[in-house]
């Protein structure tokens, strides 16, 4: 696994609706890996997506992204550069055709032979999306939504991916068939922020753990070493080890 660290943020202070949500979050993830986010409700786990993603401004600190700093980047700047959100509950539109919400992940795109390339990929991922294509994306089931969801993300070709809560709702079966293609894709050269309340989930995949509590980041070590910690699931995670 490749050492070079491409995002990473340095003690960033931010708020949500008006109150302080996180108080000097540092984290970084190397390329190839799959690091997890992990923490209560309230803890400040999407916060820290969002302001890694420019959704919310950081009020100080500093996040940086394949070596520049992007801390005052405007949110819709970069998925071109190859730093792609998944935020929570999908957000996908539902009165578009599946085939629609996937086009509006590579609008930037004027190549349209890579289009029809990203597309296909997609398809090949989710085969249920390619035979639905045409329909609108409201009836689809919550783990097909989040299927759309994750397409519409690869189809900007990220560098990086932030994951936001994707088993959120789901049966087991989907969660495990959603976890294989994170597992994919990670495999294919996508590198992974993984935001889950899940703890047991996300430890069984990711290289790299934080956890956060109350808008600081308390614990970090390797997948492993937070999974096997009955300590710190119970303390921390509000469950036992994996």
């Amino acid at each position: 696994m490749d050492s070079e660290i491409v995002l990473s943020a340095d003690r960033i202070v931010a708020r949500y609706d008006g109150i302080e949500a996180l108080h000097g979050v540092s984290l970084s993830v190397k390329r190839g890996q799959i690091v997890a986010l992990l923490g209560a409700n309230g803890a400040g786990k999407s916060t820290t997506l969002r302001t890694l993603s420019g959704l919310v401004a950081a009020s100080s600190g500093s996040v940086r992204f394949l070596g520049e700093d992007i801390t005052k980047v405007p949110a819709h700047r970069l998925p071109h550069r190859g730093l792609v959100h998944v935020p929570e509950g999908r957000r996908i539109f539902g009165d578009m055709t599946i085939k629609e919400n996937l086009d509006l992940g590579s609008f930037t795109l004027a190549d349209d032979v890579e289009r029809r390339r990203r597309l296909d990929h997609v398809f090949e991922l989710f085969p249920i999306l390619a035979r639905r294509q045409n329909g609108d994306a409201r009836n689809l089931s919550g783990g097909e939504q989040q299927m759309l969801a994750i397409g519409r993300a690869l189809m900007a070709a990220p560098k990086v991916l932030l994951l936001d809560e994707p088993s959120m709702g789901l049966a087991p079966q989907l969660i495990k068939e959603v976890m294989n293609i994170v597992q994919r894709l990670n495999r294919e050269g996508v590198t992974i922020l993984l935001v889950e309340q899940n703890s047991k989930v996300a430890l069984k995949f990711a290289d790299y753990g934080y956890v956060l509590k109350a808008g600081r980041v308390v614990l970090e070590g390797p997948g492993s070493d937070l999974a096997s910690n009955e300590a710190v699931i119970s303390a921390y995670l509000g469950g036992v080890a994996a």
